[in-house]
């Protein structure tokens, strides 16, 4: 792992794209926002069949819904919509009502409309691609690697990898590349929201503030996690 880290260190994103592509056929990229639809940009002109996937939690924003249409139907893809387990999200909001996140933490909520269907997803692949930049958050994410064993989400038998193609670029350099590609983009970028997740645990942030503010601001910035990307560094 080591080796191939430090062989696609100074590669761009299309490089480790390529390298994934040639290397694994099972492998499928996580779409929501900003890095990813840059990363389906940059993978359909690789693998026009790419497989790709998004998370429906039941709480995202009307325009991140036609958003997702838009991307399906500009760049002709499948995408593979998953959703939370109907029986666990209902003892949830019967229990605990639509808003306990705010009471007890982002946890609970994250894991049943987000983490369980995405293990559920993920256990049926070799490797996935997802857009994490270091930059993202210097809390959690500055160690990222390109290439990391996922060991959240591999299981006996199947040591799941996970590509971070966009590791080493900042958010200058992911939205140069929206701009200079005319790549779609939901337009909730364009009204302050950088960082985007469901409706109720996302808003819009200042000029002076960093982009994972907007996400569960309620909570420390060390918990700015919703459980998918747990490890930043491969062990």
């Amino acid at each position: 792992m080591l080796d191939v880290n430090k062989k696609l260190e100074n590669k761009n994103p299309q490089d480790v794209l390529n390298y994934a592509f040639e290397n694994f056929s099972n492998i499928a990229i996580s779409f929501s926002g900003a890095e990813d639809v840059a990363l389906v940009d940059m993978s359909v002109r690789i693998n026009p069949n790419v497989s790709i996937f998004t998370l429906d939690t039941g709480r995202l924003h009307a325009e991140t819904y036609r958003f997702i249409e838009l991307v399906r139907n500009h760049y002709g893809v499948n995408i593979d919509v998953l959703f939370p387990d109907a029986i666990q999200l209902k003892k949830l909001v019967s229990e605990k009502g639509f808003f306990s996140f705010y009471e007890d933490g982002h946890k609970e909520c994250c894991s049943i409309r987000k983490v369980e269907p995405l293990k559920k997803k993920l256990s049926t692949l070799d490797a996935w691609i997802t857009g994490q930049r270091r930059d993202q958050s210097p809390n959690t994410r500055m160690h990222v690697p390109l290439l990391q064993k996922d060991h959240q989400f591999s299981s006996e038998g199947n040591d799941l990898l996970k590509f971070n193609p966009l590791a080493a670029w900042s958010s200058g350099e992911l939205w140069e590349y929206i701009r200079s590609e005319n790549v779609p983009y939901n337009p909730l970028h364009d009204r302050g929201f950088i960082s985007l997740g469901c409706e109720p645990c996302t808003k819009a942030v200042g000029p002076n503030q960093h982009e994972r503010e907007g996400r569960w601001w309620w909570e420390k910035a060390e918990k700015k996690e919703c459980g998918l990307h747990i490890e930043s560094v491969d062990s």
